[in-house]
């Protein structure tokens, strides 16, 4: 197995990256569309409620968007190592911008196609696709190997100030003049991102061309050939799942067991600080096996589960949610540094296509058995058992030598 530099710190000789005019250029590009994608959620919600009446409908919508993301990662990532990853996330910003102008046009206009949201929705989700490989490459091509670890944390409190903003910011928009505005902002947000693209310059290492199979097949070997990334991705896939068996019954509980809608928000609220501080906490911290270190913490999910299960009081299972997405928010970051540091670059979209994709997997899967199971055995079943996997996958990373000696 390669390798891992022996620090991940960088000097402190090294300028933050942000005054590195490439990277504050895609930073900045970067927190503008997820504060726009982060108030996307509620309004698409909304109006799609609004408009058809029909929770079947929303769903369709959402399968639309995630479908074509899920089964074009493979691709994409192959697409970003290939080309310019510059290009090609200005490309896909350009294609997003698009899809969200043409639903919110649709909104606004009063009598939305559920068939011209559900494409649009299809065309966005295949775009993000190729978009989200570029990620990695995009940031270690444009800042110094040493302010990688730095660069990745200002994008985690990026994402995180986006969980905290973007469903406020969603909420003032379809109170005042209509969740159609939501999705004309986030359009704004792709294109701006795109004009700033345009202005930056990024290194990268060209391929040789050669056969989509053979790509796929080395991206494949680059991530069977660690035993810590593999192991992880298993992890992290079981914490996706998890994450929709809460998302999917933490609501009810909270409303019928916990006090009510006040209850939820509040824990959604109380995890988005979370992950803020979590993100800032790996901005300063330099654990000696940050894998391993990121995975344990990833483990914490497995206490709000355990603790909604068995209607624990609010203000315990709140805190405990707070936990379990400081793990989160620290260990995105760290793991994206290390991912950076040890696969070779010319590489890198297709092993993160590959991460997204394993970590992704799990989430439909929850989505659809947690339902289930709880109409046969009650919500408490599926979520103790959310939390054995979810504790039990990241938890047993710490028996893969790999995981315990990548430093």
């Amino acid at each position: 197995m390669p390798a891992a530099p022996a620090r991940a710190d960088a000097p402190a000789t090294v300028p933050h990256p942000l005054r590195t005019r490439s990277f504050r250029l895609l930073f900045t590009g970067r927190a503008l569309s997820l504060l726009g994608d982060a108030a996307i959620p509620a309004a698409l919600a909304l109006a799609v409620l609004e408009a058809t009446g029909s929770t079947s409908a929303l769903a369709l919508v959402l399968g639309c968007a995630m479908v074509p993301r899920l089964l074009l990662l493979p691709l994409g990532g192959v697409v970003g190592d290939r080309f310019d990853a510059r290009t090609v996330a200005l490309v896909t910003d350009v294609v997003r911008c698009a899809t969200q102008l043409l639903v919110g046009v649709q909104l606004l206009g009063g009598t939305p196609s559920l068939a011209v949201l559900a494409v649009a929705e299809a065309i966005g989700g295949a775009a993000g696709a190729f978009a989200m490989p570029t990620g990695s490459p995009l940031v270690k091509g444009t800042v110094a190997p040493e302010a990688l670890h730095r660069a990745n944390a200002a994008m985690g409190i990026a994402r995180s100030a986006s969980r905290l903003g973007g469903p406020a910011l969603a909420g003032a928009l379809v109170l005042t003049v209509g969740p159609g505005w939501a999705f004309v902002l986030d359009g704004a947000t792709f294109a701006v991102s795109a004009l700033l693209l345009t202005a930056v310059r990024v290194t990268r290492v060209p391929i040789p061309r050669r056969s989509l199979r053979a790509d796929l097949a080395e991206g494949w070997q680059e991530v069977r050939s660690r035993d810590w990334y593999w192991t992880s991705l298993i992890g992290h896939s079981a914490w996706n799942g998890a994450a929709a068996v809460l998302m999917t019954l933490g609501p009810a509980v909270a409303v019928q067991r916990l006090g009510g809608g006040t209850t939820w928000v509040l824990l959604l609220q109380v995890g988005a600080v979370g992950f803020l501080l979590g993100a800032l906490l790996a901005g300063r911290a330099r654990p000696k096996r940050p894998v391993l270190t990121a995975n344990l913490g990833l483990a914490t999910y497995a206490l709000p589960l355990v603790l909604l299960a068995v209607a624990a009081p609010a203000p315990l299972t709140i805190a405990a949610y707070g936990l379990a997405q400081a793990g989160l928010g620290f260990l995105s970051p760290v793991w994206e540094t290390a991912v950076q540091r040890a696969v070779p670059e010319h590489a890198l979209a297709r092993v993160t296509s590959y991460d997204w994709l394993v970590s992704l997997a799990a989430m439909p899967l929850g989505y659809a058995l947690a339902p289930l199971a709880a109409s046969a055995w009650g919500p408490g079943v599926p979520l103790l058992a959310a939390a054995v996997v979810v504790g039990g996958c990241c938890l047993g990373t710490a028996l893969v030598p790999g995981v315990r000696r990548f430093r």
